[in-house]
C-alpha cells in the first residue's frame, strides 16, 4: 500500500501508511499542527480502532479489508460560506469509485454517506479550519467497505458483498485518490454549480416521498435540494423546510 502508482499531480505524493491507528483524521490533524502536512498528503490505516463519523458515530471495520484514509487539502480559494461545495466534490469523487464497479443503485446519502440502494457502503467526515473569510485547511476522512463481508449493522454492505468478488485494495485506493484530485481541481477551476447539480441528481431519495423523523416525530417528506451552506431542503406538510445534519433523520 505504501508504493501506490498514482497518476496525480499532488494528491498522495506524500503518503503515510500506518498498520493501525485510532483515527486517520486525528493523525492528519497532528501533522498539520506540527507543520508536517503538505497539500494533498494522505494518511492510510490498515486498521482504525476509533474512526469517527457524522454525529460522533464510530466507524468500525476489519483490518486490511477496507479503505480507511484521510486526505489533507488547503482549499484557500473557498470562502467559509462555500465550504459545502468541498463536501460535494469529495462525495462525487467517492461515488465515482462506486459507480465504476456498482453502477446501478449507487447514491450519495446527504450529507456525504455512500449508499447502494438502501445499504451503506461508506462514509465521509470533513473537518475544516477557517481563517478569516476563507478555508485554511481541511481534513477529509473516508471509509469505504471493500472486502469485508460480515457486519454488525444490518444495513451495511461492501463492494465484495455486492459484486460477489474480492477487489485489489491498493487499486481501489489509487483510483479513489485520482478521483479526489480530479474532482477537487474541477472545483478549484470553478465547477461549483455543475458539481452541485450532479450531486443533486445522485442524491439518495431525491424528489421522492419518504418518512423522516423530525424532533422525535415521524413525518412524510420529499427532498427538494440542498442550500448553499449544505442544509437539506425538504418539503414537509406542503412547506419547504431546511435542516442541519442533526435535525432530521431518515426512516427506513
Amino acid at each position: 500500500m505504501q508504493n501506490l502508482s498514482l497518476n496525480t499531480l499532488f494528491v498522495g505524493q506524500l503518503l503515510l501508511f500506518l498498520p493501525e491507528c485510532a483515527s486517520t483524521n486525528t493523525v492528519a490533524q497532528e501533522l498539520i499542527n506540527k507543520n508536517g502536512a503538505t497539500d494533498g498528503c494522505v494518511i492510510i490505516a490498515g486498521a482504525q480502532t476509533g474512526g469517527r463519523g457524522q454525529r460522533g458515530n464510530t466507524w468500525d471495520v476489519e483490518p486490511d479489508k477496507n479503505i480507511t484514509l484521510s486526505l489533507v487539502l488547503k482549499p484557500t480559494f473557498l470562502e467559509a460560506n462555500q465550504q459545502f461545495s468541498l463536501n460535494i466534490a469529495v462525495s462525487l469523487a467517492a461515488l465515482d469509485l462506486l459507480k465504476s464497479h456498482l453502477p446501478e443503485g449507487a447514491r450519495i446519502k446527504w450529507p456525504n454517506d455512500l449508499y447502494y440502494q438502501d445499504l451503506k457502503v461508506g462514509g465521509i467526515l470533513i473537518e475544516n479550519a477557517i481563517s478569516g473569510r476563507f478555508l485554511q485547511h481541511t481534513v477529509i476522512g473516508i471509509g469505504i467497505n471493500i472486502n469485508q463481508v460480515t457486519f454488525q449493522h444490518e444495513r451495511a454492505a461492501s463492494f465484495a458483498l455486492l459484486a460477489g468478488k474480492e477487489f485489489s485494495l491498493s487499486g481501489m485506493v489509487t483510483k479513489l485518490l485520482e478521483n479526489l484530485e480530479r474532482r477537487y481541481l474541477a472545483l478549484r477551476a470553478g465547477a461549483h454549480d455543475q458539481q452541485k447539480q450532479e450531486y443533486l441528481q445522485q442524491l439518495y431519495r431525491y424528489q421522492e416521498w419518504h418518512p423522516f423523523e423530525i424532533e422525535g416525530q415521524r413525518v412524510m417528506g420529499q427532498i427538494a435540494g440542498v442550500d448553499a451552506v449544505g442544509r437539506l431542503a425538504v418539503i414537509v406538510e406542503q412547506k419547504l423546510q431546511f435542516f442541519q445534519f442533526q435535525e432530521i433523520k431518515y426512516v427506513f
